[in-house]
């Protein structure tokens, strides 16, 4: 064959390879635009989210609202042991008045048949107060006991909730970070190949370098800018996750600040953290208090075999009259004063199946705690090792990145001198992005795992 067979597919290849460059192009530099006329962008640091999210995040204010009803139980519970004071009033029209039936051959009805006597007025008005005072019930005692822990509990899980949305926002602020660096790690891989390209069309033009060569390099710019407009469409994604636990408008910009890097946590006070993990982890300690609750809920509905005193008391004003003269009304008024002893005899074995089925809740949530401290155990362990794993990646990578950048110059200058092959040039080029973008990942998996561990462990937000 001749070379003159191949020219028509090569040329409608490179004029593929040119089009899309072209396409490609013209979708960053109008996404850049869109991006460049919009307000300043919102700089974040880590720091500076967390706090953000503390203030507006939706889960926290949800949060806040269980703390504010745990306070409102308590004025509840308590209300129990005070007085209940009503005041009622009543007005009857008596269309057809009651009777009183008098028996026959006596002092008022001397006839043989019994005849009816109307008594009341038209118009019936009644006035009164009463007063009902709980003297002894073994409920409410317990019940302002339970009301009190469960305010504990509610701010145990507010506290529960500020550390995990930290930890989400740990994670989504990391995750721009490392998306920022794959983005700047793909476009200098375009850049390079895209030098190559310029330096390799150079040479052709000047008839040392193959038209294959040239065409090649030019389908590997077309090759690396979708994989640059991928990584900055994940920045852009990265970057609404984080905006969302911020409570950020969506249509706001913003730009995470802060060094992608590891730093260690030291090892003096690592035993002493694990050793206080079970104390200081915020969901044992909600199960804690959900334990100690259902526990008294048991004494709660053991009182309901015990009797209940109450003091009562009652005043009240009565009057009839057929007119609604009320200025000549005259008021009867009546008082009293009393206690009341209930006592339950027997409810069908309602008591007895309601304490049997608090024991079970009871061992339900100490199962739970039991699996959650075990669960615990292997979420720090795990932690420890993914941050042991990620600290050695991270040391390779530094070595592979210095070796892939020497690689890549070595081989520029290899196929520039005419020694070296393209495919080693873009071999080398291929390995730096992918040294890069392993060291971003590796600093990221530190990262996402050392603050796994500071959440296990309960370490403040």
């Amino acid at each position: 064959m001749t070379p003159g067979r191949h020219r028509p597919c090569a040329l409608r290849l490179r004029a593929c390879g040119a089009l899309l460059v072209m396409i490609l192009a013209a979708v960053m530099t109008a996404g850049r635009e869109a991006a460049a006329s919009g307000e300043a962008p919102l700089v974040l640091t880590l720091e500076k989210a967390i706090t953000l999210a503390l203030g507006q995040n939706r889960d926290i204010l949800i949060a806040a609202q269980d703390r504010s009803k745990a306070e409102a139980q308590i004025s509840e519970a308590r209300s129990g042991a005070l007085p209940a004071l009503n005041v009622s009033a009543g007005y009857t029209r008596n269309i057809q008045k009651p009777v009183l039936f008098l028996p026959p051959n006596s002092l008022i009805n001397p006839t043989s048949s019994t005849e009816e006597f109307e008594i009341g007025s038209n118009n019936a008005y009644n006035v009164g107060a009463s007063l009902t005072q709980t003297l002894y019930n073994r409920k409410v005692g317990v019940a302002l006991d339970i009301a009190e822990t469960y305010r504990d509990y509610a701010r145990e899980s507010y506290r529960g909730t500020e550390q995990g949305v930290s930890l989400e926002v740990k994670k989504a602020f990391y995750g721009v970070l490392l998306a920022g660096k794959l983005v700047e790690a793909n476009r200098q891989g375009l850049e390079i190949v895209k030098a190559n390209f310029e330096n390799i069309k150079s040479q052709y033009q000047r008839g040392t370098a193959a038209e294959y060569d040239m065409l090649r390099a030019e389908v590997e710019v077309a090759n690396s800018e979708p994989l640059l407009i991928s990584a900055e469409n994940n920045l852009k994604l990265a970057k609404n996750s984080l905006k969302n636990l911020c409570a950020i408008p969506i249509d706001q910009e913003i730009e995470a600040q802060g060094d992608f890097a590891f730093e260690e946590l030291p090892g003096a006070g690592l035993e002493q953290a694990k050793r206080e993990a079970a104390s200081n982890n915020a969901v044992i300690r909600e199960l804690s208090l959900s334990q100690t609750m259902q526990q008294k809920n048991i004494s709660v509905e053991r009182a309901n075999l015990f009797p209940t005193l109450s003091l009562i008391g009652g005043y009240s004003w009565q009057t009839e009259d057929n007119s609604f003269h009320f200025k000549n009304y005259q008021w009867a008024q009546t008082s009293s004063l009393g206690l009341v002893l209930s006592f339950p005899l027997f409810d069908g074995a309602r008591t007895s199946a309601r304490v049997q089925e608090a024991r079970s809740e009871y061992e339900k949530i100490r199962f739970a705690k039991l699996k959650a401290e075990e669960a615990l155990v292997i979420q720090i362990e795990s932690a420890e090792l993914r941050m042991t794993e990620a600290t050695k990646r991270i040391q390779g990578q530094e070595k592979s990145i210095d070796e892939a950048r020497r690689a890549v110059h070595i081989a520029q200058t290899r196929f520039t001198n005419g020694v070296g092959t393209q495919l080693e040039l873009l071999d080398s080029q291929v390995a730096l992005t992918r040294a890069q973008t392993n060291y971003a990942q590796a600093v990221y998996d530190y990262l996402v795992a050392e603050a796994d561990w500071q959440f296990a462990v309960g370490l403040p937000k």
